[in-house]
């Protein structure tokens, strides 16, 4: 135990070997109930980690489960974006009520909390975090089977919140084929670590591009070291994600749930064994 532990694990910073993590688990409102939930995470921007949550959610939800999404990326939210989802959530008792999507996905995220959708969320750390932990606590989140977290980059302020205040069942971290990748996958992995979730598997996205006259495949970050690197981290790389215009054009859209192709079917079945 630290000497300088307050013995209130609800206030003091200290790391000691006191701590309950249990006791740091923020519950559910009596309104909801959600079995599995999936982090989704990346250890820097711009690899597709939001675009992973939205066809995992869509893949289960075809697969007849019920399925929900925690937007925790607060200052680049772009769930709503690819869903189509405009205006802002509704509520009762001081509890939110969550958008639904056409076939169903429930979704909260701070786009959906503003008045205009390009205002940006200009708040410091500490108030995104709460935010955060309401968006799990203070929505309603009716009989839901999976809940993917979708995670802003890094081993910041959130997905620390995330890691310390939502029960998750296991994490996927999403990379791109460049070098830089064991650097940055490594960071996110010992972080998940530490704080003991499990981590269900690399998935690589921007692997490779397809001719459109040949059918050839052309890796244009080179040769891979996505899967290297999984071995290396004792990990299983769950699926190669490979560019596709179908993908950016549906989500410009607003239609991502019209994407029909099957990336990532092994790793929504992986998923789906969780129950």
């Amino acid at each position: 135990m630290s000497e300088n532990c307050t013995h209130d694990c609800s206030s003091c910073s200290e790391n000691c070997s006191s701590r309950d993590k249990q006791s740091m688990l923020e519950p559910l409102n009596e309104n909801s109930s959600v079995k599995k939930v999936i982090g989704v995470v990346s250890g820097k921007g711009g690899v597709g980690k939001s675009m992973v949550t939205s066809l995992m959610a869509v893949l289960l939800a075809r697969k007849g489960f019920n399925v929900g999404i925690l937007d925790a990326d607060v200052t680049g939210p772009s769930i709503p974006k690819a869903f189509g989802i405009h205006g802002t959530v509704t509520g009762y008792d001081n509890l939110m009520m969550p958008k639904v999507t056409h076939s169903g996905i429930k979704i909260m995220s701070a786009n959906l909390l503003l008045e205009k959708e390009d205002t940006p969320v200009i708040w410091r750390g500490p108030i995104i975090a709460g935010a955060v932990k309401q968006f799990w606590t203070d929505t309603v989140w009716e009989d839901v089977d999976f809940m993917f977290v979708d995670m802003p980059p890094g081993t910041g302020d959130v997905p620390l919140t995330v890691f310390q205040s939502i029960p998750l069942d296991g994490i996927i971290i999403v990379t791109s084929p460049q070098d830089l990748v064991s650097l940055v996958v490594a960071k996110a992995v010992n972080m998940a670590k530490s704080m003991e979730i499990p981590i269900m598997g690399l998935v690589e996205n921007m692997s490779y591009a397809v001719c459109p006259d040949c059918g050839k495949k052309i890796e244009i970050f080179g040769k891979s070291k996505t899967a290297e690197t999984a071995k290396e981290q004792g990990l299983e790389l769950l699926a190669q994600v490979p560019f596709c215009p179908d993908i950016a054009s549906l989500t410009d859209k607003g239609e991502i749930e019209k994407f029909n192709e099957h990336f990532l079917d092994t790793v929504a079945e992986k998923v789906e064994k969780m129950l």
